[in-house]
C-alpha cells in the first residue's frame, strides 16, 4: 500500500479528522454549480467529500509522493489530478476560462501566496474558501484600527467580502502544527473596479505598511518626497491600520493627482 509522509518543507499537516475535513469541503456549496480546484490535497483526506457533490472537481498537487496516492486511491479523479506548482500555473487553463472555486487546505508555508494569486485571477474566482493559519485568517477578515490589520488585509477586501468560520486546533493534524488553523471564505465583492489607479494603490499599501507603528506620513514620504505640503493634511497623522479600504481608494486618487501636478 503506498503512503504519503507529510513533508515540512511543503508546509504539509495532513488532517486526520474527517468530520472536519467534511465540514471544510461544505464550504465550497456557498457557491453552487462552479465547478471547484483544490489546492494541495494531500492523500485526499478533503477530496473525498467534495467529490460527493454535483460538480466538475480538478485537484492540484506538487507533491510527487501524494499524486500517485491520489490517482490509485481515487482511480474516478486520476484524469483530473495536475501536478503541478499552483503558483506558477495559468489558472484560465484550468477550466478552459470559466470561473471556479478555489479551496483546499492550503500549505501553510504559501497561504498568503496562494490569496496573492487569488487577487490576480479574482476575475475567475468569485468564491475561495478553506483552510490556514488562524493569524492569517485574523489578518484576512480583520477591522480597521485592529493589530492584525495589513497589506493582506487591504487588498483582499478591496474585492472580496471574508467570513472567518471557524477555528481548528492543532491536535486534529498530522504532524500537529505549532499554531492554531481556522477555515475561511472570501466572496467576490460587487465592486468592478477601485476607482482609482489599481498599480498605484498596491504601492501605497505596501509602502505605508513597512512603517506600520508610524504615522502615514512616515511612509508616504517614499512616494510624495519629503517635503510634500500634502502631508501637512491631518489624515497623515494616522497610523495605516486605521484606514478603511475605501480611504486608501481615497488616499491613491489624491496621491494620483499630486503625482501629476508634480510632473506638469
Amino acid at each position: 500500500m503506498r503512503q504519503v509522509r507529510p513533508k515540512k518543507f511543503l508546509g504539509q499537516h495532513f488532517l486526520t479528522d474527517m468530520a472536519i475535513a467534511r465540514d471544510i469541503a461544505d464550504t465550497v456549496d456557498a457557491c453552487p454549480q462552479l465547478p471547484v480546484l483544490e489546492v494541495g490535497p494531500g492523500t485526499g483526506v478533503m477530496t473525498q467529500f467534495l467529490m460527493q457533490k454535483p460538480r466538475e472537481l480538478k485537484v492540484v498537487e506538487i507533491d510527487r509522493e501524494s499524486v500517485p496516492y491520489l490517482r490509485e486511491h481515487f482511480p474516478q479523479l486520476a484524469d483530473n489530478v495536475i501536478e503541478a506548482d499552483f503558483l506558477r500555473m495559468n489558472l484560465r487553463e484550468v477550466f478552459d476560462g470559466r470561473p471556479f472555486v478555489l479551496t483546499g487546505n492550503y500549505p501553510y508555508n504559501i497561504s498568503s501566496q496562494i490569496f496573492f494569486k487569488m487577487l490576480d485571477n479574482r476575475d475567475l474566482i468569485p468564491c475561495c474558501t478553506g483552510m490556514i493559519q488562524k493569524e492569517v485568517a485574523e489578518r484576512m477578515a480583520a477591522a480597521p484600527g485592529s493589530k492584525a490589520y495589513g497589506v493582506l488585509t487591504v487588498m483582499v477586501q478591496a474585492w472580496y467580502d471574508v467570513d472567518y468560520l471557524f477555528t481548528v486546533h492543532e491536535n486534529v493534524f498530522n504532524p500537529p502544527p505549532k499554531v492554531k488553523s481556522a477555515v475561511i471564505r472570501l466572496t467576490r465583492n460587487e465592486r468592478p473596479s477601485l476607482g482609482c489607479d489599481e498599480k498605484l494603490f498596491r504601492r501605497i499599501v505596501k509602502t505605508v505598511f513597512t512603517m506600520r507603528r508610524k504615522m502615514l506620513r512616515n511612509g508616504m514620504r517614499q512616494i510624495l518626497g519629503k517635503e510634500h505640503p500634502m502631508l501637512a493634511d491631518e489624515l497623515f497623522n494616522r497610523r495605516p491600520e486605521q484606514l478603511s479600504v475605501q480611504e486608501y481608494i481615497a488616499l491613491t486618487n489624491r496621491v494620483e493627482q499630486a503625482l501629476a501636478v508634480a510632473e506638469n
